[in-house]
This record gives C-alpha cells, sequence and structure tokens, in this order.
C-alpha cells in the first residue's frame, strides 16, 4: 500500500494583502507549510493559519525563506553559511512560539523558493540549514527537494528527511527543478500535473524536459498555494490518489 503526505504552503498574505486559499485547501491536504514573515506572512497571519491547522488536524511546518518581500523569495540571495543558519533559528523559531503557544507541535521544516532550490545544490548552505534545523529541535522532519543536497546533509546530522516532490513543476534531466524563469516550468494541465505525482508515487520515476526519465523517491507532495485554480487542483488530485489507493497521511506518521 502507498502512503503519501500532501503538502501545501501557506499564511502568505501579508497586512491587507490576502493570498491563497488556505481555510478551503485544508480538508484536502496532510501537512501546511506555513511562511514565517521573511517572503511572505506576518506575525497575525502566521497565527490565524498555525489555529486553522490545529482545527483541521493538519500537521504544521515552518516554511523559511529570503527576506525579500517583494520577491515573494524567489529571487536567489547571496548569503553566507552563517546568515542562513540565523535565517533558519529565526523564523522556524518564530513559527514554533506560535504553535507551541496554540497548543501544536511543529512537524517539519521546509526551506522556501530561492533558498530551497540553492540549498539543493549548494552543500555548505544545506548543512547549515540542517544544522540549524538539528538545535532547534531533531525531532523536526526537514522537507527537501528529493535526492537534493539538502536531504544528504539533515540524514548526515541525524535528522528524519522526507524526499519532496512537486506536482505542478516540470524537470530537469539532474532531478532538479527548471528554474521558474525558463519555458515550461509549469504544468498548468491539472491532468497531466495529477498523472506526473501518480508515476512519480508508483514508479519512481518522473519525465524530464531533455526527454529521459529521472528516478525520484516521492515521499511528500507539494502544493503551490498561490498556483493557479489551486482549490480546483488540490481537490482533483486529493480525490484521485484516494481512489488509486493511495493513503494520505502526515509525514510523522508515515516515519513511525
Amino acid at each position: 500500500m502507498y502512503k503519501i503526505d500532501l503538502n501545501c504552503d501557506m499564511g502568505e498574505s501579508f497586512g491587507t494583502y490576502q493570498l491563497g486559499n488556505d481555510e478551503e485547501i485544508l480538508p484536502f491536504i496532510t501537512s501546511a507549510n506555513i511562511a514565517c514573515g521573511f517572503h511572505a506572512g506576518d506575525p497575525t497571519t502566521m497565527r490565524k493559519t498555525v489555529n486553522m491547522a490545529l482545527e483541521k488536524n493538519v500537521a504544521i511546518g515552518a516554511h523559511p525563506g529570503f527576506p525579500d518581500l517583494v520577491g515573494f523569495g524567489r529571487r536567489n540571495m547571496q548569503i553566507s553559511p552563517e546568515e542562513a543558519y540565523d535565517l533558519m533559528i529565526y523564523q522556524i523559531g518564530a513559527l514554533s512560539g506560535f504553535v507551541k503557544a496554540e497548543g501544536g507541535r511543529l512537524q517539519h521544516a521546509k526551506p522556501h523558493g530561492a533558498l530551497y532550490n540553492m540549498a539543493a545544490q549548494d552543500d555548505q548552505l544545506a548543512q547549515s540549514i540542517a544544522k540549524a534545523i538539528y538545535h532547534i529541535d531533531p525531532e523536526i522532519i526537514l522537507f527537501g527537494l528529493a535526492g537534493s543536497e539538502l536531504i544528504k546533509a539533515g540524514e548526515k546530522i541525524g535528522l528524519r528527511c522526507a524526499n519532496e516532490v512537486f506536482s505542478d513543476r516540470t524537470y530537469q534531466l539532474d532531478g532538479s527543478l527548471t528554474p521558474r524563469t525558463k519555458p515550461n516550468a509549469l504544468l498548468k494541465n491539472h491532468e497531466e500535473a495529477i498523472n506526473q505525482v501518480l508515476r512519480m508515487i508508483k514508479e519512481g520515476k518522473v519525465h524530464s524536459l531533455q526527454g529521459p526519465d529521472v528516478s525520484i523517491q516521492a515521499d511528500t507532495i507539494c502544493i503551490h498555494g498561490d498556483g493557479e485554480n489551486v482549490l480546483d487542483f488540490t481537490k482533483q488530485l486529493s480525490t484521485r490518489l484516494i481512489n488509486e489507493g493511495i493513503t494520505l497521511t502526515k509525514m510523522s506518521e508515515i516515519l513511525e
């Protein structure tokens, strides 16, 4: 039997600016990655999103990113490993405070956007992120791009790790995601995206834009909360996975 975690980026509103359909999406996912105020989110949004997730029995994860509200954390920044460590401690600590105050427990941490993609390839950056998470709480699960340097760094330091795959992104021959700045980076056809997810789960393979298949391990599937028609897509994906006999459950329960 296949078991999979379905995660979604959430809490990305800021002040009077509203983004996403968090409350409507929560019933269809098992883990929520909540923005920590640097690339998106603010303290009130963080608290409200934590509460909504707890009410729906959805596992909570910190989603720390670069301090870049204008670029939504999707622009590369040149930072040192020490700065990366401090960014993680600061942001994960903030969200963890809200989770604890509301009576919950932080399940996982997942870097956001450009920081995530850079850490997938930069071993020094990856090690700093993994070390920060381990120092906060060695029980936190690290979400990282399947087979990436981030996963390797997490496993090396002793963290439980979840290989993450993406429902709405295309892949390169080396297993990396196609940069958003390049053509065909996003899968906008829902049926095509769902079929890609099913193949990654059942066959451990994904089609690369260069042509050949790439081997991939799928522990948790990411849905982007700011994606086009994301609520409709999430419902379709969740329903299809269940109909295919795939159990949707929190990552912490899969790794027990």
